[in-house]
């Protein structure tokens, strides 16, 4: 009999058998993982748990404290929503929504407002049917014939996204009769997917998994109304283009009407900064911070948002959090030993406070820049005075962060928090994470204005995700205000200059797996080449260029 040997964290496991499946050598040393396994990578490639391997190989795998294994578990918390829904609801549509709160915030179409009662019995469905350890099953079919299934049991909406997918074959997932088509692999069986909670929210319910991917936890829910209601607003702005999902998108660009989309989403975004700059004119807010997460169009809202103040009479000064950075051989060190530039520590609070107060009492300050080669600050020589009408916008990463502006009146504050919150999914069941229409812009971005190619930006996104987590997203809820600052259109827009930038990614690289991936989401979106609509202030025009404002 053969003996099979794989390597997995340089240990070396033995089996004696002619074929061993991934699920069988994660058993084996399940115990040293943190989170729940998911996946396997072998020779630079994804395979889920029930690849069989016929050969000796080297296998790296990913567990849920990883962004690929949190993706897979958090399909097959989507899938046992969907099986417990339709078992207790007459076959009800379930509408994967959005991440919310580090959990997936969903609804059902019962027709009735879904109950406490209700939440509870969808949780224990959900855990029978986790404890009954269903199987999942991947069944490979060519794309046409995936179509033809999805159309003879009325899943209109399956069948017409995937006319648009480019790969010959497709997977249907099949469990306990039931057929679905999930964008990415899934576990073997139900009963990988122990650690869940329910909760009723707004006009839905959330799911939430193991915290911080930690198998044996769950992650605790907490209300996060502002962001929220953000979310409720974009989804407004989409019904009001009757755009609902990417097919509805598609068959816009399709038929050449994606001059009147563009106008009017431009229109409703200058319509929302318009009503921000007359809210912070009503409450004579002199100090307007502005704080976002990486690539959400922070620059061309300022500058934006300026010009709406402006037609309300007032000359907004900009100044600068990262000119008060602390002396370079002052910075704080992270919990490796590096300077932690993102440290809201980083900064020289004090020196902040003091000149943000001066200019707020009438007085004069000098005014200074940080110098990000020498790490020294450089007194320039220039006076800054305020009049009565010249509100200060700040913006930058620690805008919210109460410790940043801790000396200054609250009662002077208006807080914005800016968002990039994708409006359109592929389906019912399969969303476009919010995280990767920012890594798309982002890319595009470093690419043609930064020098970056695509491999560099997506080695330095997993840090910026770090630091957003840490600095940034504890405090969005502390906006006075938010703002979506994504069309609905622009990963159509995004489309071509990202493809052509990830196409470089070559096999040897270590981001070639994300590379990958990002590309598969984008094959489902028509290409928009005409900008001739996109105006010179719009936010997405700070990514693909020809901005006048930044």
């Amino acid at each position: 009999m053969s003996k099979l040997k794989f390597i997995v964290d340089g240990i070396e496991l033995s089996f004696n058998r002619e074929k061993v499946s991934l699920k069988e050598i994660a058993d084996r040393v399940k115990n040293k993982y943190p989170g729940h396994i998911c996946m396997g990578i072998i020779n630079g490639k994804l395979y889920d748990l029930n690849r069989k391997l016929y050969r000796d190989a080297e296998i790296t795998f990913l567990d849920t404290t990883t962004e690929d294994g949190k993706r897979l578990y958090f399909r097959g918390l989507s899938l046992l929503l969907v099986l417990a829904s339709k078992m207790l609801f007459n076959n009800c549509e379930v509408f994967i929504k959005h991440s919310l709160s580090d959990g997936l915030y969903c609804e059902l179409d019962i027709k009735r407002e879904l109950s406490q009662d209700d939440i509870v019995a969808i949780k224990k469905a959900m855990k029978e049917i986790v404890d009954s350890n269903y199987p999942i099953s991947c069944n490979y079919v060519p794309n046409d014939l995936a179509i033809e299934i999805f159309e003879k049991i009325g899943r209109k909406e399956k069948s017409e996204l995937l006319k648009y997918r480019k790969e010959d074959l497709t997977r249907i997932y099949e469990c306990n009769g039931y057929l679905d088509y999930f964008y990415g692999y899934m576990f073997p069986s139900t009963g990988y997917i122990k650690d869940f909670d329910v909760q009723k929210m707004a006009d839905g319910l959330i799911v939430m998994g193991p915290k911080e991917g930690l198998k044996g936890t769950i992650t605790e829910f907490k209300e996060l109304p502002k962001l929220s209601d953000v979310y409720r607003e974009s989804e407004r702005w989409s019904e009001t283009l009757g755009i609902f999902n990417v097919v509805d998108l598609n068959k816009i660009i399709e038929n050449n009407q994606y001059g009147e989309m563009i106008r009017t989403v431009e229109a409703l975004h200058e319509k929302k900064i318009a009503e921000i700059a007359d809210t912070i004119v009503k409450n004579k807010s002199r100090v307007i911070l502005i704080a976002a997460p990486s690539s959400s169009g922070k620059t061309s809202f300022a500058h934006r948002l300026s010009t709406q103040l402006r037609v309300n009479g007032l000359e907004p000064i900009p100044i600068s959090i990262d000119d008060y950075f602390v002396e370079r051989e002052n910075t704080p060190l992270d919990e490796f030993g590096n300077m932690d530039f993102e440290s809201i520590y980083s900064i020289c609070i004090d020196d902040f406070n003091r000149d943000v107060n001066s200019l707020l009492s009438g007085d004069e300050i000098e005014k200074i820049k940080f110098d990000f080669i020498t790490g020294t600050r450089i007194y320039t020589g220039e006076t800054i005075k305020l009049d009565n009408n010249q509100p200060i916008i700040l913006e930058g990463i620690h805008a919210l962060n109460p410790i940043l502006t801790e000396d200054i009146d609250d009662s002077t504050k208006f807080r914005i928090y800016l968002s990039a919150i994708t409006q359109v999914n592929l389906d019912n069941h399969n969303r476009i994470p919010t995280t990767d229409l920012r890594l798309i812009r982002r890319m595009v971005r470093d690419y043609h204005f930064r020098g970056f190619d695509a491999d560099k930006t997506l080695e330095l996104w997993p840090s910026v995700r770090r630091g957003e987590k840490k600095n940034i997203f504890p405090f969005q809820e502390q906006a006075d205000v938010m703002f979506n600052s994504v069309s609905v259109y622009e990963l159509s827009v995004l489309k071509n200059e990202a493809m052509k930038i990830l196409k470089e990614i070559e096999e040897g690289s270590k981001n070639y797996l994300e590379a990958t991936r990002i590309k598969k989401i984008l094959q489902y979106f028509e290409k928009i080449e005409d900008f001739d609509d996109i105006g010179p202030t719009s936010i997405i025009r700070e990514f693909i260029g020809g901005s006048r404002i930044v």
